[in-house]
């Protein structure tokens, strides 16, 4: 079999250049860390562990580099294919093989390939068909001056060939010159610009007479260079759901005007009024629509992309809430006829017992519900009671509330979004979990366990799920898929995962492991025993040398005898850790005692970090985690930030007056505001004009999950609104 032809291609070298321009960082270290991912390492472990290699990229970096290499490599097989295909039809001169050959994105290639493209039937291939080229190409040239159009035209009147007319002759050559202009590359370019730049959004109802979500927009304009992303995204749904008309307009005179600049080069030709009537013909029929849906495509891919990235820090956020440990914990799933779900949890997550109870409507059993939820309470000494906040909670929050006042309980409550609870209380791994229970038991187990430890519980569901986001269901499910799972495996293993107590769900989020990995270790633990060391875990089954590489600095021993199987330092680096503390003179079990001693000990022997890291030869970015590690074994990166708000009593919306300060909790962040839990019936909205900061992004000023005070601006009990200011 013949060989397929190759075509000159960019360097590694350039690839690595434009990514370190982008990254403003060494081309060397991208290629160090090209290497690493090609010898796939994972993107945790090479951020924790390789920073003497990446030169200290931090996991951001690393996947763009990635991202970005991936998108070189395919343009590079694009462009070879583009190559081939033009070289096949004997048209790839050596001036379009450079200009293909340089191009540095798959939107330039495409424009220079679309002239070669082989292509369904057109009216320009039609013409083609019936001879007329060579008349299309005297119209394109513009050198005759003198003489008459129709007798060149005349030529090509052919019966047989369909060509009835001088005017047939001419409109089909206009056909064809019309499709040149369209498939000019720096054409194209021009018009992208010039619709990005100049144009504007339209939006006009279909029917303006229906109410919908979308009336903002029943007569809109905006510019397109100017327009927000949430905006862009609004817009595409109401047209999608059939709502609104939508176009960009451009001055079309103008951009008329442009073209022909672009392609007129002889005014005295005598084809000139059939070459402008080409390039109106081009613009109308061919160009103005391919250019407007290209430039909708581009903003929106840009939107979703933004929308992608504020759900994903949402969602980290999210899952970094701290966890509350050692209490015994009621969740409530609360609801009106098919009443209120109620699950009490150990201090483990250990499920203890169930019920349902029905305060509400119709049933309105609400004495008997008290003391069904207080023998619970007395029964299982529980701290805490979880209240979803879906249907009904504000409901069942004044139930709560009334029962701990007339009993005068030491108990508190807490909300707690319950978002795809229903959709893991249904999945496999939930009946998996509680094979004996009904859906409805397990989702409210699932809402006290996400007060318990909420990254432990958020990791078995389907992040998309989780309702920190704004436009999920518009965005590119793919893209957005890989985005939440890199936020979920990138939170995971920042804050390590301890290999005796983690689900199968959390260990398979872990750097290196995967779900069938995930349940060896689970099967090796349930038959052995807890796990006593690390390089224990080298006999669980399909674990090997490269995979324990990778996931051990992330797995967490706290029974081990060993301290440093209980911190995020590497079985790798445990030599050079003993070799430190003979270097400082301290032992091991002296740093449970006093977290400050290896600082002190650096300080009175007059070691520079650099002296030092030469002196046990490691990198300076190793020592210094080594020895942060060693000043907090067993860290939870988590417990350092606010517990959630506790409550005792209930607020309801009639009660807020203007002026009152208040402390909530962030449920969600958008482009335009932040959505805060005051702890009534409504999440009050804090648009970006009233955070306390100058910021415009409210992502840089509060993170879901904060708590925050705010006061009262304004209360509309009638659409149910709530305005609040963080400018205390």
């Amino acid at each position: 079999m013949e060989k397929s032809k190759t075509y000159p291609r960019m360097s590694d070298q350039d690839i690595f250049q434009l990514i370190a321009e982008e990254l403003r960082i060494l081309p060397q270290q991208v290629q160090n860390t090209v290497e690493l991912l090609d010898e796939e390492n994972t993107i945790p472990f090479i951020a924790r562990y390789r920073k003497e290699v990446t030169g200290k990229l931090n996991e951001e970096q690393i996947r763009f580099i990635q991202t970005e290499v991936n998108y070189f490599r395919a343009l590079e097989e694009r462009k070879q294919t583009v190559l081939r295909s033009i070289d096949e039809q004997g048209k790839l001169t050596s001036d379009l093989l450079q200009k293909i050959v340089k191009a540095c994105k798959l939107q330039e290639v495409e424009d220079l390939y679309l002239p070669y493209r082989p292509r369904r039937k057109t009216r320009g291939s039609i013409a083609k068909a019936r001879g007329l080229e060579p008349l299309a190409d005297l119209m394109w040239e513009q050198k005759i001056e003198t003489g008459d159009v129709n007798e060149y035209a005349a030529v090509y009147v052919n019966a047989e060939k369909e060509v009835f007319s001088v005017e047939e002759a001419l409109q089909g050559a206009g056909d064809i010159v019309a499709e040149r202009i369209s498939d000019d590359a720096e054409v194209r370019q021009m018009l992208r610009k010039i619709f990005h730049d100049e144009g504007v959004i339209v939006t006009q109802a279909k029917d303006s007479s229906v109410r919908s979500d979308y009336e903002m927009y029943y007569d809109y304009k905006e510019a397109v260079r100017k327009i927000v992303p949430h905006r862009i995204l609004a817009i595409n749904r109401g047209e999608t759901e059939g709502f609104l008309r939508v176009k960009i307009d451009v001055e079309r005179e103008s951009v008329i005007r442009q073209i022909s600049q672009h392609v007129i080069s002889n005014p005295k030709s005598i084809f000139i009024e059939h070459l402008k009537v080409a390039i109106e013909d081009s613009y109308d029929r061919l160009l103005a629509p391919s250019i407007e849906r290209q430039v909708r495509s581009n903003i929106t891919e840009k939107a979703e992309k933004h929308a992608i990235d504020i759900f994903a820090r949402n969602l980290r956020n999210l899952l970094l809430q701290p966890p509350v440990a050692g209490k015994r914990i009621m969740g409530i799933d609360p609801g009106y006829r098919t009443g209120c779900k109620v699950a009490v949890i150990d201090e483990t997550g250990k499920y203890l017992e169930g019920t349902t109870i029905f305060p509400h409507p119709p049933q309105d059993a609400r004495e008997e519900a008290k003391r069904i939820l207080w023998d619970l309470i007395n029964k299982h000494y529980v701290d805490v009671i979880a209240i979803g906040n879906g249907t009904a909670s504000r409901e069942t929050e004044l139930l709560v509330a009334e029962m701990i006042k007339e009993r005068e309980l030491d108990v508190v409550y807490v909300i707690v979004n319950e978002a795809g609870a229903s959709v893991y209380s249904a999945s496999p791994l939930a009946k998996e979990e509680f094979p004996d229970l009904d859906a409805s038991m397990r989702g409210n187990i699932s809402i006290a366990r996400r007060l318990l430890d909420p990254l432990a519980e958020l990791v078995k569901i389907d992040p998309k799920s989780i309702g920190v986001g704004l436009y999920q269901h518009d965005v590119n499910q793919k893209k957005l898929a890989e985005a939440l799972n890199a936020v979920v495996e990138s939170v995971v293993n920042y804050v390590g995962v301890n290999v005796n107590t983690a689900s199968p769900a959390l260990l398979e989020q872990v750097a290196g492991l995967n779900s069938r990995l995930a349940k060896n270790i689970v099967e090796y633990r349930n038959k052995n025993g807890k796990f006593l060391n690390r390089r224990q875990l080298l006999l669980v089954k399909g674990m090997g040398e490269k995979v324990f590489q990778q996931c051990a600095g992330f797995l967490r021993v706290p029974e081990s005898d060993n301290l440093l199987d209980n911190t995020a330092i590497h079985p790798e680096s445990y030599e050079a850790t003993q070799q430190l503390l003979k270097v400082l003179q301290i032992r091991l079990d002296e740093i449970k005692t006093d977290s400050q001693i290896l600082r002190r000990a650096i300080q009175d022997k007059n070691f520079t970090l650099k002296k030092l890291a030469e002196q046990i030869e490691v990198g300076e970015p190793t020592l210094e985690d080594i020895i942060s590690n060693l000043e907090k074994p067993g860290r939870d990166p988590r417990t350092e930030l606010p517990p959630p708000v506790f409550r005792h009593d209930v607020l309801k919306m009639e009660d807020l007056k203007e002026g009152m300060i208040l402390k909530g909790t962030v449920r969600n962040v958008v482009d335009f505001g932040v959505f805060v839990d005051i702890g009534v019936k409504q999440d009050g909205l804090v648009h970006r004009s009233e955070l306390n900061s100058s910021s415009k992004n409210p992502l840089d000023v509060v993170a879901v999950g904060q708590v925050v005070e705010v006061k009262v601006l304004k209360v509309d009990l009638e659409r149910q609104r709530i305005a609040l200011s963080m400018k205390i």
